[in-house]
């Protein structure tokens, strides 16, 4: 009788347990990757469309609220009216190029009587006082173009910062918020505007600071999640597939 190593697969029970979790769980990870990186070229796509397109008047267009405000954001408007400086709002925490500033949210007063909020783009915080830039303070009329969007906060509600409008500091547009804050007349609830990116006078605020050019890099997670399932497989059939002595009759 004579005795030989061979190699078999013999599972454990807890190393079993935890890999299938494991491995099942960086699956669906990587399956979820695929959905939103789907989701965000939609996104781009729709985006880079809507921007691109011709404007529309927003009275004629919408003579009373969007009653659809998701479906019709990013859609590109024109208005016609005049600014209210004097009610001039502050989105705060807002950087551009690295540096540090805030985004002016200025209610603006339409041909039909209606009012709409405006964010006007990005300042510095050394130019958050309307007196450092007087040359954009524009008077009389004017025709604004720009993409509709819609209020709240855009990222996970479980790290949302509160507003606080007794110091003027937004950290995200609240349009019922805002218009309690400075006390508006009629303005529109359902939609707002981002200014498209023409000049303002003297440069400040800078306009068409939407978000078109979304960050892609899902395919990079997906190959992230699939590769740790696959190891963890490999290595999990490796750590099983162990040596045995094979008794054999002479």
């Amino acid at each position: 009788m004579t005795k030989g190593i061979t190699r078999q697969f013999k599972p454990t029970f807890w190393p079993t347990v935890f890999s299938l979790i494991v491995i099942v769980l960086a699956l669906c990870l990587g399956t979820w990757q695929i959905f939103r990186q789907e989701w965000k070229k939609d996104q781009i796509l729709l985006r880079t469309e809507r921007a691109t397109a011709a404007p529309f008047s927003f009275v004629e267009r919408f003579p009373g609220e969007v009653a659809d405000p998701k479906a019709d954001e990013f859609l590109k408007v024109w208005v016609e009216g005049e600014f209210q400086h004097d009610k001039e709002l502050y989105l705060g925490a807002r950087s551009l190029d690295r540096q540090l500033g805030l985004q002016v949210v200025t209610p603006f007063t339409m041909t039909d009587g209606r009012e709409i909020l405006i964010n006007r783009g990005f300042v510095l915080s050394e130019f958050k006082d309307p007196s450092m830039r007087k040359e954009a303070q524009i008077t009389g009329q004017v025709r604004i173009e720009g993409l509709l969007r819609v209020d709240g906060w855009k990222g996970y509600e479980f790290v949302r910062p509160e507003n606080d409008p007794q110091k003027n500091f937004w950290f995200y547009v609240d349009i019922e918020a805002m218009d309690n804050a400075v006390d508006l007349n009629s303005v529109v609830q359902s939609v707002y505007m981002d200014a498209g990116p023409a000049v303002n006078p003297g440069g400040y605020p800078l306009g068409g600071q939407t978000r078109i050019e979304l960050v892609n890099n899902h395919m990079t997670y997906i190959i992230t999640w699939y590769s740790m399932a696959l190891i963890l497989a490999v290595i999990y059939f490796i750590f099983h597939y162990r040596p045995v002595e094979k008794t054999e009759d002479e």
